[in-house]
């Protein structure tokens, strides 16, 4: 009887022991194909080959935040063409000296995302700081005027993307999306973000995925 007891509470251990190692070994939640990650926020979101909407194809994203309300980031490889200074700037905030300067000045607009297409944001190198700068890791984001005159007077930020609305979703939309590999991610690097050419922002992103389709 006592061989018969033993022998139960023997099984009993493994069992118990076999369910903790497996729960120990279970996939965690926050585990993307080949890397862990909690949030897509400081990456880059990289439309795959199986994106269905043409406006992000071949799209790289600078992902900026995501919580339990949704995600937003700005595109920073679609270009639009260059305009004076002048046209983002509203003529009451400057002197006709100024706006002259805003004239000559012609810089490159980016395509940020459908959403809020008239809103401007400067993604910039972090050394440059104003009353509105809001600081992601290697990099920054303003939305004031003032860093427009500063890159019109040569005083702003080392490296910039001047850049036209965002590209946001809402609460579980962007986890759907990457379930049905539409996008992957990468690590965000300045490198990729302030490359002159913007036809090679997507493979260079795309080669550093976390996953190779």
């Amino acid at each position: 009887m006592k061989k018969k007891i033993l022998l139960f509470l023997f099984i009993t251990l493994q069992i118990t022991l076999f369910h903790h190692v497996f729960a120990l070994a279970k996939t965690p939640e926050n585990y993307f194909k080949g890397k862990f990650y909690s949030s897509v926020k400081n990456n880059f979101l990289i439309a795959t080959e199986k994106m269905n909407d043409n406006r992000f194809e071949k799209t790289v994203i600078a992902m900026l935040e995501n919580d339990e309300d949704g995600a937003w980031g700005l595109v920073i490889n679609k270009p639009m063409g260059s305009i004076p200074l002048a046209m983002l700037i509203d003529p009451s905030l400057s002197t006709s000296e100024e706006r002259e300067k805003l004239y000559e000045k012609n810089i490159l607009i980016f395509w940020g995302g459908p959403v809020e297409v008239k809103k401007i944001f400067v993604l910039h190198s972090s050394e440059y700081q104003s009353e509105s700068t809001k600081n992601y890791g290697g990099i920054s984001i303003s939305q004031d005027y003032n860093i427009l005159f500063d890159i019109a007077e040569d005083r702003g930020p080392e490296k910039s993307l001047v850049i036209l609305g965002y590209s946001g979703w809402g609460s579980g939309q962007l986890e759907g999306e990457m379930e049905r590999d539409h996008w992957i991610l990468s690590d965000l690097d300045s490198d990729i973000i302030f490359e002159k050419e913007s036809m090679k922002k997507w493979p260079k992103a795309y080669e550093n995925s976390f996953i190779r389709l």
